[in-house]
């Protein structure tokens, strides 16, 4: 079965399904949702996710995964090789507590500043199917957020050519798409942070970041 996948190409969340199943070589068929014109809370789109969110993919019996962690833990057990969760216990749940650090102290933290300040978000503070207020305080703790990100990114990276286990992992594309998803609010790494500079080089250089951002 091919996978279908409920995408939007311009936004951070599918590329991270998009990297997985290039580093797997699983192939799939994207649908497009187009986020800019709120496709997403349309009615045909909440019958196949009431979440309103990509990505989404939905599996043989009819149920509907839309949450990354949950598209992968899917795909790494239907399609194992190679391994993007290690090959033991404790590299999968080092790759798992790894990634949520970064979804918590990076993703949100860009989604914080994002949500809250920019003026084509208004009323849409939070993703899904119901509306929330911008409150402004938010977006610079999160620009404090996401400095202290980056740095706690650079010192875990110290000597280390990947996040989370001596391979390239799952918790790599996630803490890959948050750095990138930075760029949106107009941050980077600082040029001392060299750790973390030097791994989001190596990674930009992976062929399934290149193929995952053209679709």
């Amino acid at each position: 079965m091919t996978i279908k996948l409920y995408d939007f190409i311009a936004a951070p969340s599918p590329l991270r399904t998009r990297i997985f199943l290039r580093e797997k070589g699983v192939p799939y068929e994207s649908v497009q949702v187009d986020l800019g014109s709120g496709e997403q809370l349309s009615d045909a789109f909440r019958k196949i996710n009431p979440s309103c969110t990509v990505p989404a993919i939905v599996l043989e019996d009819g149920s509907v995964l839309n949450q990354n962690s949950a598209i992968a833990l899917y795909l790494e057990g239907t399609y194992p090789e190679p391994p993007l969760f290690g090959r033991s216990p404790v590299d999968a749940a080092k790759v798992m507590n790894a990634s949520s650090q970064v979804e918590m102290g990076g993703f949100m933290a860009v989604a914080e500043i994002l949500r809250n300040s920019s003026p084509r978000m208004k009323d849409r503070a939070l993703t899904g199917p119901e509306n929330y207020a911008q409150i402004p305080e938010l977006a610079e703790r999160g620009r404090q957020r996401l400095a202290g990100f980056m740095e706690t990114m650079n010192t875990a990276l110290e000597g280390r050519e990947f996040l989370a286990i001596d391979s390239f992992s799952y918790a790599d594309i996630t803490a890959f798409v948050a750095v990138d998803f930075a760029k949106w609010v107009k941050v980077t790494p600082d040029a001392s942070q060299t750790h973390l500079n030097r791994w989001f080089e190596a990674v930009s250089a992976r062929p399934s970041i290149a193929a995952a951002k053209a679709g």
